[in-house]
């Protein structure tokens, strides 16, 4: 074998050596989460054709922040829940259940550049609730959450990051979005049309808005 191969030889066997070294360390002993902690939502969020009305903070040991938003448009009152999650598993239903006390069997809808999202009523009042994800579309289950994450997070470019642990291969974070009117005399299928249209608004405003991690 010549020099120059030997050489090359050992570079190489040095250069694996040490990525599998620190994928080994990365695997056997991970560095503390790099993602945002500390993260605290705006107390105004401008709505089209909407008024906005105060809003107040949502306190609870499970998110690390989370507020209510209300409005009104010609009568009609708009609440509107936030909360802020990391390591989730993105299961909205399990959410609702948590914090609603609502056993919910939403019917789920998607929209071509916004995601999924799930729709329900309960008291005369109807519901559309969604997870806004760091990366890709809005989920609203599990599976859905993890599939973007598998599509999204795991990229070319966050390898070494990762290997350097500088940041987390999968951003497990939610911005979980539950947005609720009152139906009155009118069909659910009024209400959903006009959450449907205050949703596509909102995930817009806030899709580019998702925290930094």
């Amino acid at each position: 074998m010549k020099v120059w191969e030997r050489t090359r030889l050992i570079v190489l066997i040095s250069i694996f050596s040490a990525v599998v070294g620190v994928l080994v360390k990365s695997i056997l002993f991970p560095t503390p989460s790099k993602i945002a902690t500390s993260f605290y939502l705006p107390e105004i969020v401008p709505l089209d054709g909407w008024q906005s009305l105060p809003s107040f903070p949502l306190l609870d040991s499970s998110s690390i922040s989370g507020r209510r938003y209300q409005y009104i448009n010609n009568n009609l009152r708009l609440d509107i829940e936030m909360r802020y999650f990391v390591n989730t598993s993105g299961e909205v239903r399990n959410f609702i259940k948590s914090y609603e006390s609502i056993s919910a069997s939403p019917q789920i809808k998607q929209k071509e550049g916004i995601g999924f999202y799930g729709m329900f009523t309960h008291q005369d009042r109807a519901y559309l609730s969604a997870c806004i994800n760091p990366h890709g579309f809005s989920t609203f289950t599990a599976r859905q959450f993890k599939q973007n994450r598998n599509l999204y997070d795991v990229q070319f470019n966050r390898l070494l990051p990762w290997l350097l642990g500088q940041e987390n291969l999968k951003d497990e974070r939610c911005l979980w979005t539950y947005l609720s009117i009152p139906v009155k005399s009118s069909p659910p299928e009024v209400a959903y049309q006009n959450l449907e249209n205050i949703w596509f608004s909102w995930y817009k405003w806030w899709s580019p808005r998702f925290p930094k991690p």
